[in-house]
């Protein structure tokens, strides 16, 4: 299979994806253009600010993307990539970019609150307490894992990363002064956009070229504390004066990784067909290695199709940014189906360099102790620009810029996560005795504990828990097609759409969390396992549980009110 097609259909089938189905959402669920939105109808100057359109889908691409779209499709490739391609195309047309732009809609239909909120006016208060408890943990999960990734990308060459870890750490910082500065320029001295934005970019390929030419040598430790107290500071901060500008400014690199790959599969084509056509097998079968392709390949891929983290993105910063109604189908539905062309290039980085799509193959065809999915990434990337002609100089610079770009979008969804965090905690103890008490209603406060909890998981050993994330993460998407299903009946709206998503993705996770605890019990009590090993399987099954507890419960809520004939005041 030719990678120069795959990609093409792809696009393609998104685009005309856009123009249908998009609108046919926003015309079916009443998209007012002439709507004030609560961008303005609650501007306090924090979270609540009003953004420029490409501002704000910068914000919501970066924070979205992280390493999801590129670590999903190819640790899922072993399935082949036949199976991958289909879910990637149907599941982000029809269930990822649709809970995007759905959890964006119906939380500006709702004064931009998060979807707990949405959930308690259309669902019940018991429904969205369990929802928020459970999406809060979600997101320390995330803290966590993605604190540690961007530790792992700044470690420097005497510490046991390399010469490019270095280099990304450096343009990284000089990226924190660049995106303030962007900030103060555009909205306190209202430089036209078109202008700073020529002068943001160009900085950030400066901040990109010191980085090369000065790499920082510093360890992880540090780099662990560092985060960790930038992101309680970045969380709490105006969102005009750092997120807006740095996540615009940053999906500048992703614009440029995706635009680069797509260049460099047509031109590796040109040059030599071979170099871009796909070894990996087509199908190879319904079960490999013990893996179930259902449900295996549907949480595997994650972000690359769906990602529940999404709607509590676009339900907890994009909607208090959103300058106009009409802009939550770019914002939402397009945004999701970029990343889905991500998601694409992502197999097909995979699929140009293994015989059978597993990443043990590239790291022996590499010679390398360790693999992961952004090195393999930026391989077959580089690797295009190495047959085209490029010299040496140029893929090891096209290899640093892609790990600075997955670095920016790992630090993006950090302080975004953060922020959400301290959203739901506000949003938990809002009203309450406790939350007076304790002062825990209080942003800082509510962050303070948010990023500590984090950071005690990352240091105490997040990938204990890591591979139950996938699933979870999918769970979210649950509530939150649930919680859109029953805004649009209770508004009088066609929401049978939906029913389809939520059946799907309700016995997807919960298949995928019972087999994870039959999988844990059987080496518990059937003693194959001992030690750290027992502890992990112990500790999952331990989580599992009150996770699937919790999915059964909000079904059965959500049902209801999806059941019943008379539609909710």
């Amino acid at each position: 299979m030719s990678a120069l097609l795959l990609i093409i259909l792809a696009i393609v089938i998104f685009v005309v994806a856009y123009l249908t189905y998009g609108r046919y959402l926003a015309k079916t669920w009443g998209i007012d253009p002439g709507r004030k939105t609560p961008a303005y109808e609650l501007e306090d100057g924090v979270d609540y600010v009003p953004a420029k359109t490409p501002v704000l889908m910068g914000h919501h691409f970066s924070s979205i993307a992280g390493a999801g779209p590129i670590n999903g499709p190819i640790q899922a490739a072993f399935f082949g990539w036949v199976p991958c391609f289909l879910w990637i195309v149907i599941g982000g047309i029809f269930f990822g970019a649709v809970q995007d732009f759905g959890a964006l809609f119906v939380s500006i239909r709702h004064e931009g609150k998060s979807l707990g909120e949405v959930i308690e006016e259309n669902i019940g208060h018991r429904t969205r307490i369990l929802f928020t408890v459970f999406a809060w943990l979600v997101l320390l999960l995330v803290i966590a894992a993605f604190g540690d990734i961007v530790a792992n990308s700044f470690i420097g060459a005497s510490y046991g990363g390399s010469a490019s870890n270095g280099s990304v750490a450096t343009a990284s910082l000089l990226f924190i002064p660049l995106a303030i500065g962007f900030g103060i320029l555009v909205y306190r001295k209202n430089a036209p956009m078109a202008v700073a934005t020529i002068l943001g970019v160009v900085l950030l390929a400066a901040c990109v070229a010191i980085g090369l030419v000065c790499p920082l040598d510093i360890s992880k430790n540090f780099w662990i504390g560092f985060v960790f107290i930038y992101i309680i500071i970045a969380s709490v901060t105006p969102v005009w004066i750092l997120l807006q500008p740095r996540d615009y400014l940053s999906s500048f690199l992703l614009y440029f990784m995706m635009g680069a790959a797509v260049i460099g599969i047509i031109g590796a084509t040109i040059v030599n067909p071979a170099s871009t056509t796909f070894t990996t097998p087509a199908f190879t079968g319904f079960a490999v290695g013990g893996n179930y392709m259902f449900p295996t390949l549907f949480i595997t891929i994650a972000c690359g199709a769906i990602s529940g983290f999404h709607s509590l993105i676009a339900s907890g910063t994009t909607s208090k940014q959103l300058d106009n109604e009409k802009d939550a189908l770019m914002v939402g539905y397009g945004s999701m189906l970029i990343e889905c062309v991500l998601a694409v290039i992502s197999l097909i980085a995979i699929g140009t360099l293994s015989s059978d799509g597993s990443q043990a193959a590239v790291k022996e065809m590499l010679g390398l102790e360790a693999i992961s999915p952004t090195i393999i990434f930026g391989t077959a990337i580089s690797n295009f620009f190495a047959t085209i002609g490029f010299g040496e100089g140029a893929v090891n610079a096209t290899k640093t810029i892609i790990m600075l770009a997955v670095s920016c979008f790992c630090l993006t969804s950090l302080d975004t996560g953060t922020r959400l965090g301290r959203f739901m905690f506000q949003e938990l103890f809002a009203g309450t005795e406790v939350g007076k008490k304790l002062k825990l209603e209080n942003m800082y406060v509510a962050t303070i504990i948010t990023a500590f909890f984090g950071f005690v998981l990352c240091l105490a050993g997040y990938t204990k828990v890591w591979p139950l994330f996938g699933a979870a993460n999918q769970l979210v998407a649950v509530p939150a097609f649930l919680a859109l299903a029953a805004y649009l009946k209770r508004i009088g709206r066609n929401n049978k759409m939906l029913y389809i998503p939520i059946i799907f993705m309700a016995c997807a996770t919960i298949t995928s969390l019972l087999l994870t605890l039959k999988k844990n019990l059987g080496e518990v009590f059937g003693g194959t396992v001992e030690g750290t090993a027992m502890f992990t399987d112990v500790l999952q099954s331990v989580i599992i549980v009150p996770l699937v507890v919790l999915a059964v419960i909000l079904i059965i809520d959500g049902g209801k009110v999806l059941l019943n004939k008379n539609t909710p005041k």
